[in-house]
């Protein structure tokens, strides 16, 4: 099994997007899904989802509300807003052809 990393710079706010995708959730909760689904290869550091979570809610990527949690804590849930679901097409569509090409340069 691969050692634990920190996710690849310039991919967090489209594993974010990709989260948010399949439901509304806290950031614990993207933090875990994305550790989960790569299992446990990225990991992602507390700091830079904070500054992404921000980012992204100020270009209106994402929304978000104040809510309890399944713990009954209040915690901040983010959405993705249409804008998000159309740069998570563009990013995951680049990000596909990226991945192909290294494939490609890999295999010569």
């Amino acid at each position: 099994m691969p050692e634990s990393t920190d996710v690849i710079q310039g991919t967090l706010d489209m594993l974010i997007l990709k989260s948010l995708s399949l439901q509304p959730m806290h950031g614990f909760g993207v933090t875990k899904r994305i550790e989960q689904i790569s299992k446990g290869v990225f990991r992602v550091n507390p700091g830079s989802l904070l500054l992404a979570f921000q980012r992204m809610e100020r270009n209106g990527l994402i929304g978000a509300e104040w809510r309890a949690s399944e713990n009954n804590r209040r915690a901040k849930y983010y959405h993705l807003t249409k804008k998000g679901r159309k740069r998570l097409e563009v990013e995951t569509t680049e990000w596909r052809q990226r991945v192909a090409a290294i494939a490609r340069l890999l295999e010569a």
